[in-house]
């Protein structure tokens, strides 16, 4: 960078679509708040192999997959997390999405209620209100968890309850149900106890890829070694972090407050769970399949519709995985 002078250097940072240099800032765009699941970047970033590729790795915030595949197809984030399904609608309004790794090979979204407040089950939702942040993939999906489950889309109300904030609204009583990921199960057992029931998407049958790491297609195609470099270093820390996640909760814990290391140990179980499948574990860790890719991508046009249809192939591609690293179901809690 040196030598571009503070014109120059302004002109690179508002360009993140454009080639990547060694040690230049690339972006990742997370799906919401850091937790967990995405201990592996801030793990890989401190033991500096990011930067080993020649990439100053910046790990934004998040506020919705529907907000971070927006913003990865628009070119504003070369990287980013999101849920696949979420990124599949995106891509038929323009997104420029292409998908390298899947995180949750199982669906993560759950839904979460107190049975005291007469929600006894999917059934019950009619007439009730769901918190979550507007840009939450299970908001975007609605329709079709809505369908699945044999109730209208517009039976519900939706309230706008930030990431961090939805316990505190199921408790309070703000809302009657809330939208939260596997991962975060047991915190709401230890809150509400016998009082909480819940239902995982693929409980009534449906079971998307959830949370993926996709990337801006024009920046793949500009930067194909960094793209393989960025994807190839995250499933070597998933990787590291599913053989022993304590250094990588502690790198997390060190970059991001008000986050309870119990909590997320009992996390971070869960989402070794959500990241095995026949696929993960044989093929490469992040695997994505192409059948169950077109299952995602009927699902999406079957209950959202396809604003501009599109061959589901270009919207992810396994080409950069190191099918050598696979994830390991040994260390996975029955």
């Amino acid at each position: 960078m040196k030598g571009l002078g503070i014109a120059g250097l302004a002109l690179a940072l508002l360009a993140p679509v454009g080639p990547a240099c060694a040690g230049e800032s690339v972006n990742l765009i997370l799906n919401w708040t850091p937790t967990a699941d995405h201990s592996p970047f801030y793990y890989a970033k401190a033991q500096g192999w990011y930067a080993k590729a020649g990439i100053d790795l910046n790990i934004e915030v998040g506020k919705g997959s529907g907000v971070s595949a927006l913003k990865v197809g628009s070119g504003g984030s070369p990287f980013g997390i999101a849920d696949l399904a979420t990124m599949l609608v995106a891509r038929s309004k323009g997104a420029d999405d292409v998908a390298l790794m899947s995180i949750y090979a199982n669906t993560g979204q759950t839904f979460y209620w107190l049975k005291s407040y007469g929600v006894n089950g999917v059934k019950d939702f009619p007439d009730h209100k769901i918190g979550n942040p507007p840009g939450d993939a299970s908001r975007v999906m609605w329709p079709a968890f809505a369908k699945a489950a044999g109730i209208a889309p517009d039976s519900v109300s939706f309230v706008n309850v930030g990431p961090t904030a939805k316990i505190a609204a199921l408790k309070s009583h703000t809302v009657d149900i809330i939208s939260d990921f596997y991962n975060e199960h047991d915190l709401k057992v230890i809150e509400f106890g016998r009082d909480l029931g819940f239902v995982n998407w693929k409980d009534i049958g449906l079971n998307p890829y959830g949370n993926s790491l996709i990337v801006n297609g024009a920046f793949l195609a500009k930067n194909p070694k960094l793209a393989e470099d960025f994807v190839r270093i995250t499933q070597k820390a998933y990787a590291a972090c599913v053989a022993d996640v304590t250094p990588c909760l502690k790198a997390l814990l060190d970059q991001v407050s008000g986050l309870d290391k119990e909590n997320q140990e009992h996390q971070w179980e869960r989402i070794k769970f959500l990241m095995t499948d026949e696929f993960t574990t044989t093929k490469a860790l992040g695997w994505i399949d192409a059948d169950r890719m077109k299952k995602d991508y009927e699902l999406v046009q079957t209950y959202l519709g396809m604003e501009k249809p599109f061959a589901v192939e270009s919207a992810f591609t396994t080409k950069l995985l190191d099918t050598s690293i696979k994830m390991d179901a040994s260390k996975v809690k029955k």
